[in-house]
């Protein structure tokens, strides 16, 4: 039997606690155990952290993870036992029907999202700021090329999935987008909307430092707003990412008539915004909600990286990794807004 090192949060203001936990016996039905190689820090687990968001303590935080398959139980393919792999961020049932007909399996009705999870739930090997992770039987586990490295994989689960998801409904390219935030959500949106033959996408945010990377994904840089280079009622689709309910009347105010705006962002309470409705209905506009992903976007998003990956300046949007006892101090280096993504190898 092996033990695993695990960084357990406790609670806003503590520290984190480094414990060792052991991995137990071998996985059970459908299970896959996985050493994790590279993990980095994602927005909401810096919401937890700083208590934006509520979630259960004590808790191994961290989705967004590479790994490499240690075991598996049955009914799982032998021959992920060696593969480097990623996975979805959720666990579903398959059998509800958010899963069967809704085609949502991320709003499961038995749904288990790692990262969420408290710590005595089942093994307490739940979460990607560990050595291991024991993924359960609903968990989609997709093989990584050998030419897709741990730094192009490692937030593939989470905004690159989550991207994917977002563009799916647009049907064929476009002439303009807009995308209202620069963080890693819009900097992968840029690039899936240059592939899939988008004219121009004008990628907003407040900061010069994040702005300086949308050249690279193919993407026009707008400083604040988007007004000084999109006309009124000119843009074919617009995509928040901001979080910020503050940025929505502009938004708006870019589409077209038949326009779509995709919300993907704005996950927490401070959220909120007014919203006159006569601007949607005159516009005959389509607003969409997306939160998280269903498998076959993970799926996308690891033929994506097979595709582009070569070509994106991963040095400049994910941090040499900190050590996994040193997890205080990657969540303050996220903090800086510095990097896109904060990694963290066990």
């Amino acid at each position: 039997m092996i033990d695993a090192r695990l960084s357990v949060f406790q609670g806003v203001g503590q520290p984190f606690a480094f414990v060792a936990h052991p991995v137990g016996a071998a996985p059970g039905p459908g299970e896959c155990l996985v050493q994790i190689s590279l993990a980095s820090v994602c927005g909401s687990d810096l919401h937890t952290v700083d208590g934006r968001r509520s979630g259960p303590t004590p808790v191994v935080l961290g989705h967004e993870g590479v790994g490499r398959v240690l075991a598996v139980g049955s009914g799982r393919e032998t021959g992920l036992v060696g593969r480097r792999v990623t996975w979805t961020l959720a666990d579903s049932c398959g059998v509800c029907r958010c899963c069967r007909e809704w085609d949502l399996p991320q709003k499961c009705e038995r749904l288990f999202k790692y990262g969420h999870a408290p710590f005595h739930d089942g093994t307490g090997l739940n979460g990607t700021y560990a050595s291991h992770v024991l993924l359960r039987a609903g968990t989609t586990v997709r093989p990584l090329p050998e030419t897709v490295t741990d730094e192009m994989a490692v937030s593939a689960n989470c905004a690159l999935a989550t991207m994917v998801g977002a563009v799916e409904g647009l049907g064929g390219p476009g002439e303009l987008a807009v995308i209202q935030g620069a963080g890693l959500l819009g900097l992968y949106g840029c690039a899936l909307l240059k592939e899939l033959g988008w004219r121009r996408v004008v990628v907003v945010d407040t900061n010069p430092a994040r702005l300086e990377l949308v050249t690279d994904f193919g993407g026009e840089p707008a400083l604040n707003s988007a007004c000084s280079v999109v006309p009124s009622g000119t843009a074919d689709a617009v995509f928040e990412v901001t979080g910020q309910g503050a940025v929505i009347a502009e938004g708006l105010d870019l589409l077209r008539p038949r326009g779509r705006y995709q919300w993907v962002g704005m996950v927490h309470a401070a959220s909120r915004f007014e919203l006159v409705g006569e601007v949607v209905v005159r516009k005959c506009l389509t607003i969409q909600g997306l939160h998280n992903y269903v498998p076959r976007h993970l799926g996308a998003a690891v033929e994506f990286l097979q595709r582009q990956g070569a070509r994106l300046p991963w040095e400049r949007l994910i941090s040499p990794a900190l050590p996994l006892e040193s997890l205080d101090a990657a969540m303050a280096l996220a903090r800086t807004g510095r990097w896109a993504r904060v990694a963290v190898r066990p």
